[in-house]
């Protein structure tokens, strides 16, 4: 994938950058695996805000993507290679040769005509899903399950891979795009390479409206805020926080404090991605 430049016709226009979408092979999706996608809005199932600064953006729908890869020795096609709205990632179409249809991630290098399959015994190349006991040490991988027959969870962000470090027993040593290593069941499925669409991230919006397309709103500054809405709000003109760190609106630390309770797996993590 290529980056282009738009010309500076306008200050919006002026450095904004857009994917050429050269890699894409078909315009419309297949019928058979859309379902429509109500917008929630960052709102829970009880109506209240529990992601804040989204809405609006514009109209989709959901492409239903395999994430289990569950068709073990049946070969498939790829039939084209798609744009999903809903991920940075690219998406493949594949017809498997009992005759069923479906979307999965599409690894760098995936063409169309390429042949892929999942399964213990499948060929260690790119776009293959095996279980991680039958990957060797070494191998970039993406979309890992994070609890076996779940379907993978992990690295599937474009352009995104994790590497297999080493094998324990029961366990996998992984290592994480944001270098996190834990340990992950030999039994659980990966698959095979690093994720298309790289240079996504290289994107430059060049305008606030852009993003409202994708649904995401104005972020407003704490500081700017009245005393009730947030902890840093307030003052005569422009005041400094006037507290020990940054807080965030419900008076929690918003740098480097922790969140996470999962206990669980806890033991799970060998080496955080940020250090303690």
């Amino acid at each position: 994938m290529a980056l282009k430049v738009f010309k500076p016709t306008s200050p919006g226009r002026r450095g904004m950058t857009g994917a050429t979408f050269e890699e894409i092979t078909k315009k419309e999706p297949e019928k058979s695996l859309l379902v429509p996608l109500k917008k929630k809005s960052g709102r829970s199932n009880q109506g209240r805000i529990s992601v804040r600064r989204r809405g609006g953006g514009a109209k989709r729908m959901l492409r239903i993507i395999d994430f289990k890869r569950d068709k073990a020795g049946v070969p498939g096609k790829v039939a084209s290679i798609e744009y999903d709205p809903n991920r940075s990632a690219r998406i493949a179409l594949i017809n498997y040769a009992d005759g069923e249809k479906r979307y999965i991630l599409a690894p760098l290098g995936l063409k169309v005509g390429d042949t892929i399959e999942s399964g213990g015994d499948a060929e260690i190349k790119s776009g293959n899903a095996l279980p991680i006991k039958s990957i060797p040490t070494g191998t970039a991988i993406h979309n890992i399950e994070l609890h076996r027959g779940k379907g993978g969870q992990l690295v599937r962000g474009a352009g995104t891979s994790a590497q297999l470090l080493a094998k324990e027993n029961e366990y996998a040593l992984v290592r994480m795009p944001s270098s996190e290593i834990r340990k992950i069941h030999i039994e659980c499925y990966a698959t095979i390479g690093r994720l298309g669409n790289v240079d996504q991230q290289h994107i430059n919006m060049g305008k606030a409206g852009r993003n409202r397309w994708l649904g995401w709103r104005p972020t407003v500054r704490g500081s700017a805020m009245n005393p009730r809405d947030h902890p840093h709000g307030g003052g005569e003109g422009r005041s400094p926080i006037g507290m020990p760190g940054p807080k965030t609106p419900w008076g929690k630390p918003a740098l480097g404090y922790r969140t996470r309770r999962n206990k669980v797996s806890d033991s799970m993590i060998l080496k955080r991605r940020k250090l303690k």
